[in-house]
């Protein structure tokens, strides 16, 4: 960051996070919006965590536990998520199938090593690129609103494929497993306060 570029912090003001307006320190309110003025979350890194090892917890039985439970003429399949990409797979249909790995895998695992690296390089001394972590972070923030595609598509195929005796799809244990994992992750970057990446 250039040293020349003058912060609210460095001049001794707090900025309000909602609409950007900036006041004296001792301010306990933005006269703009009305919201709580903080110069920094001094907590905000333990509430990461916390979400982090929740999300992350909640990830491995959305990997173990059957994402689709499928029955169809009295025969029943369960298909966890990397098992239903091989299926897509065999079935000829690999455009969906790396769609579904994408959203399914390598999003959240990007996600989680993502918000582990902000976490973690918070508070070095020697710091990577800051304008690079702030655009990581701002990344993680526009894919959470997209993580929940998976969990969407199954609600849909259960509503949609009801079929009684022919066929039926239900999610299983997995989906909700997901869902969790999602919000978790999620909360884990809301509660990340992006101005400490700016700290000296």
């Amino acid at each position: 960051m250039n040293p020349r570029l003058p912060t609210a912090r460095g001049m001794g003001l707090v900025a309000c996070t909602r609409c950007g307006c900036v006041h004296d320190p001792d301010t306990a309110r933005c006269t703009r919006c009305g919201s709580a003025l903080q110069s920094r979350d001094t907590r905000s890194l333990q509430r990461v965590w916390a979400w982090w090892w929740a999300g992350l917890i909640a990830y491995i039985p959305a990997n173990i536990y059957p994402m689709l439970l499928t029955s169809s003429l009295g025969s029943s399949t369960q298909s966890t998520i990397l098992g239903g990409v091989v299926e897509l797979w065999a079935h000829g249909d690999p455009p969906i199938a790396i769609i579904v790995f994408v959203a399914s895998i390598v999003i959240p695992v990007g996600k989680f090593m993502a918000i582990a690296f902000l976490a973690l390089t918070a508070k070095r001394r020697r710091r990577p690129d800051r304008h690079g972590r702030h655009r990581l972070y701002e990344l993680v923030e526009f894919i959470g609103r997209w993580s929940m595609i998976d969990v969407f598509v199954v609600a849909i195929l259960a509503s949609l494929v009801q079929f009684n005796l022919v066929a039926t799809v239900n999610p299983g244990m997995a989906a909700i497993c997901f869902a969790l994992s999602v919000a978790f992750t999620m909360q884990a970057a809301l509660s990340f306060d992006p101005r400490i990446i700016w700290d000296d």
